[in-house]
């Protein structure tokens, strides 16, 4: 669906205050009743604004106000995502720190949990096969100049990141009973096992 695919641009401008209150408003909506059935009236209501003002702030309509819905979601996710990695000791602190951050969001992200729940046909296409690439090089650009603080030259930290990325983003849509990524030990073991062997590869 075209309203959410917006991946690309995540680090727009930030928002005013009214317009943060009408898109924290439609998270919650969408967390209540998904994408489908969530309307910019629900919006507005939600918001204590006239549909008027609703529009007036996001022309695009539902679209446009689903694709500052993400854009929002991912600079908040990034923010968090940064002061984790600023906190790192090392690179195996800052790769282990960075991704179960990231799993930890996901996973306590009540709109996007709704969605896979209920909706799984709005966010799975933008997840998988190609139009995964959208995410993933949103996601790396992100996280590749934190990891080439701590990678030896000739890697590419571009492609470590993308690496790091895809673990998450699979290990988040198929949960493996061996590998809690919400949990600092449990994904230890996986970066010292298999992640940071992989890096000096890459």
């Amino acid at each position: 669906m075209s309203h959410i695919s917006v991946i690309e641009a995540p680090l727009a401008p930030a928002l005013g205050s009214q317009e943060q209150r009408i898109v924290d408003a439609a998270l919650r909506c969408v967390a209540r009743w998904g994408v489908g059935k969530t309307t910019l009236d629900d919006v507005a209501r939600e918001a204590g604004y006239s549909r008027a003002t609703v529009y007036r702030f996001f022309p695009g309509g539902k679209d446009g106000l689903l694709q500052a819905v993400v854009r929002s979601e991912v600079a908040r996710a990034f923010e968090v995502i940064g002061t984790r990695f600023d906190a790192a000791a090392d690179l195996e602190d800052l790769v282990v720190g960075g991704m179960t951050t990231a799993a930890r969001l996901l996973a306590d992200h009540r709109p996007l949990q709704y969605l896979l729940a209920h909706e799984p046909e709005v966010v799975l296409p933008h997840i998988s096969f190609h139009e995964a690439d959208a995410v993933l090089r949103c996601a790396s650009a992100f996280a590749a100049p934190y990891l080439a603080r701590y990678l030896s030259p000739g890697v590419d930290p571009l492609r470590a990141a993308e690496w790091m990325s895809r673990i998450v983003l699979s290990y988040t849509c198929s949960p493996s009973p061996s590998v809690d990524m919400r949990s600092e030990e449990s994904v230890r073991h996986l970066v010292q096992a298999f992640v940071l062997p992989g890096l000096a590869s890459i």
